[in-house]
Order: structure tokens, then sequence, then C-alpha cells
């Protein structure tokens, strides 16, 4: 598993530097999901697609590159479900309801806003899920992806997985700059999940081998990783 992940480690910092270098996203990028420039083109790209314009329900990573294609769904009248940070509650993901915000949805949108107008809930009070959207450090066009390193989307969509929401009907998209498309191998484990689009500001790209995992891969999880996210230890202790 460590050789895996110096691997991935490898790739991130490959492509935190090409995407700074290349001018693709600011200086603080490095060690985030890069707020890549660009991102309100990739938010238009993905509402032409049909699998978009069909769907009712999204579930977004809650990074600030995303901030735009999360405000594109409450304005396109979709329940967005998206994770509370770190997932640091028993309740791990925030409902927006575009019917009852009460503030602009730029606003709604965001960490700050969510947290002020969002219901937390648990899965088990979600809906089922049309479209994941994932924030990435890096992707390849067969649909692998690696994000900063923290593992939260991996175990948000093995949650979702479990419980049904997530399907092999649902799609996962990544909005990414350009530059962050590689075409070398992403190393893979029973944990990660792929993606079905790549949306960038200039193309879209469909890959060919969707990846999903069972659900939540506990010997993959740490005993402090597990602590540490309350859904987690309240399922460990439930088994």
């Amino acid at each position: 598993m460590r050789s895996i992940d110096q691997a991935k480690q490898a790739v991130r910092e490959m492509v935190w530097r090409r995407l700074i270098a290349g001018g693709g996203a600011p200086g603080d990028s490095y060690g985030k999901i890069p707020g890549f420039f660009g991102a309100e083109a990739t938010a238009e790209g993905l509402a032409e697609l049909d699998v978009w314009q069909r769907a009712a329900t999204v579930k977004a990573n809650p990074d600030y590159a995303q901030l735009p294609v999360r405000v594109r769904a409450l304005k396109d009248g979709k329940r967005v479900y998206m994770a509370v940070p770190r997932m640091a509650t028993l309740q791990p993901f925030y409902l927006l309801d575009p019917g009852s915000l009460g503030i602009p949805a730029e606003e709604a949108a965001g960490k700050q806003g969510a947290s002020q107008v969002a219901r937390r809930v648990g899965v088990d009070d979600m809906r089922p899920i049309d479209v994941v959207v994932c924030g990435s450090v890096a992707v390849n066009r067969s649909g692998a992806r690696i994000g900063k390193g923290a593992g939260y989307s991996d175990l948000e969509v093995a949650l979702l997985i479990e419980a049904g929401l997530v399907t092999d009907r649902t799609v996962i998209v990544a909005p990414v700059h350009g530059l962050q498309v590689i075409e070398e191998d992403i190393p893979e484990t029973e944990h990660d999940f792929s993606v079905d689009y790549i949306v960038t500001p200039d193309e879209v790209i469909s890959c060919t081998s969707p990846r999903r995992p069972r659900g939540l891969v506990w010997g993959d999880l740490t005993t402090e990783k597990i602590a540490a996210i309350p859904v987690l230890a309240e399922r460990q202790r439930s088994q």
C-alpha cells in the first residue's frame, strides 16, 4: 500500500507543479484540490450534457474549484448534497434545496453559506444521487482520478454506495483544468472510484472504464481515521 501511496503522491506533485507553472491555477494551489482558472466554463460545459439536464439530485464536494458547478446546480433547480468539510458530523452532508435557500445561490453554495442555511443530513435521510461532482488533483482519459490524499471523496462515495444512493446509473464527473488531465497511468486501489466524464474549460471527455468500489473498505482505514469521522466510528460500533 505504501508504494501505491508514494506513486499517487508523485502524480499529485507532478500535476501541482505543471498546473501552477502553466498558469492554470494560483500559486497557492499546491497541496489542495486546485482552484483552477476556467472553473466557470466547466460548469457551463457540464450543464450542456444530457445527464446533467436529466438530473434532479447532485452530490458535490465542498472545494472552491467546484463552487461554480454547485451554483449552477442550484440555479437549474437541482437538489444539492454538499459534503460537510472533513465529514466532521454524524450527518456528513448538507442539503441545499433550491426552493428554500433564503440567500442567493452564489452564497448558499459556499462553505460558509451552506453552514448557515443548509440542513445537515445522514445517508438515511438522503435521496438517490443522479450526478456526483468530485474534486480532483489529477485524472486520465480512462477515468482514473486522485484527490489531494485525504480520502474524503472515496469515503463519501463508498457510504452512498452502501446506502444504495450511488449506483451504476449514477454519473460521476470531474471538473478540472486541462493541465490536470494526464496521459500517465494513475495507481488505483480497491477503495478508489473512477469518473464517467472529465469536464475541462475546453472539452468534455467521456471515459471508457467506469469503476466503483463495493462500499467501505475497512481494511484500508486506520484506527485514527475511523475515530476522526463520526459516521464511520458509529458504523464500526454497530457492526
